[in-house]
């Protein structure tokens, strides 16, 4: 078996050869998960079903790696409009409802294509077996 494992998810695949995350042992490294629509690869307009679209890839790739997202150490958020974080925040007080057992984040500006709005990727620790 390789030390290194690529990691795909049905809902998302990259356009470039490259896998949605990698791992090494416990360690889970994410590539940049958008919010595109998982049914029509088309990105919607609004940051609310864009953010909805990442948090519901980030639940899948934490599931197919056998993990939660309780295993999650740190998730980076790139934004078109960097102080427009309430869509953000919402999905982030769903998906991390304990304020003391929460990632560390990170929120910053950036240029995206293609009508996004939000990019994520993100660095888990899980269980050592594979």
């Amino acid at each position: 078996m390789p030390r290194r494992t690529s990691v795909d998810i049905a809902s998302f695949v990259h356009a470039n050869p490259v896998p949605t995350a990698s791992r090494i042992g416990p360690f889970l490294f994410s590539g940049v998960l958008t919010g595109r629509d998982p049914d029509t690869g088309q990105t919607p307009a609004s940051l609310d079903e864009q953010c909805s679209n990442v948090f519901a890839r980030v639940r899948e790739l934490m599931a197919a790696v056998g993990g939660s997202t309780d295993d999650i150490a740190k998730m980076t958020f790139w934004l078109s409009n960097y102080r427009d974080r309430d869509a953000l925040n919402r999905e982030w007080v769903t998906m991390f409802p304990d304020a003391s057992s929460r990632p560390a984040r990170q929120a910053m500006a950036a240029q995206l294509d293609g009508g996004s709005l939000i990019h994520c990727d993100l660095v888990a620790v899980l269980n050592a077996s594979l």
